[in-house]
């Protein structure tokens, strides 16, 4: 039996690293939780996990300089998965109680505080797939665990700016809690998720593989 492709799980010091390693490893990866820049550089596939504070991620990020991990492996083409916060720094920049933290950039737009009645939104929901989803192959009608106060509720890139025939526009999944929500994002080499799949049963299992398989 051939082994499976190699996955970094960035130790940063955020995240429910435990359980997204253990996820991974059922799903027939060779996982390795770890700092080391030319390990996640090197790797099949890295996962940026986060939970908390906007600003506290980005803070732990780099102090082991992951922001230049993710960059370097996105200019180079090669997979990155961010999981709850580890999406939302992908965006630009995230608004805590009114203070601005920038983030990694790699997609416009801004993570906030979501309006809805009760927050955070914590538990299992529904999310609205596009066609031709990778992660989402097989398992667009199941649902999937949130625990989250904060989301980016635009998603402008693609909408807004022309994609040329070289370029496919991003695959942006929904969900809603007091108003719609970016769920998850599928963007070349770059694939997140605002819920939690190592929380999220069957279906997070066969998400989690789905994209083990892509790398």
């Amino acid at each position: 039996m051939s082994e499976g492709p190699s996955v970094v799980v960035l130790d940063y010091g955020f995240g429910n690293v435990r359980s997204a390693v253990r996820a991974l490893e059922r799903v027939g990866a060779r996982v390795e939780l770890t700092a080391d820049r030319a390990r996640a550089s090197e790797a099949d596939g890295l996962v940026v996990p986060g939970v908390g504070a906007f600003a506290a991620v980005m803070a732990g990020l780099k102090a082991v300089r992951g922001d230049q991990i993710v960059e370097r492996r996105l200019a180079g083409g090669r997979p990155v998965l961010g999981i709850c916060v580890g999406m939302q720094v992908m965006f630009d920049e995230g608004d805590e109680h009114g203070t601005l933290t920038e983030g990694l950039g790699e997609w416009p737009g801004i993570v906030d505080r979501l309006e809805a009645p009760v927050v955070p939104h914590m538990g299992w929901d529904t999310v609205d797939v596009p066609d031709g989803s990778v992660l989402f192959d097989g398992i667009a009608d199941e649902r999937f665990y949130f625990v989250h106060s904060y989301a980016a509720r635009r998603f402008p890139l693609g909408v807004d700016e022309p994609v040329g025939p070289a370029f496919r526009a991003p695959l942006v999944t929904w969900s809603e809690h007091g108003g719609r929500f970016v769920a998850a994002v599928e963007n070349g080499p770059l694939s997140a998720t605002q819920f939690h799949p190592e929380k999220s049963g069957d279906a997070g299992a066969r998400l989690l593989e789905n994209w083990v398989r892509s790398l």
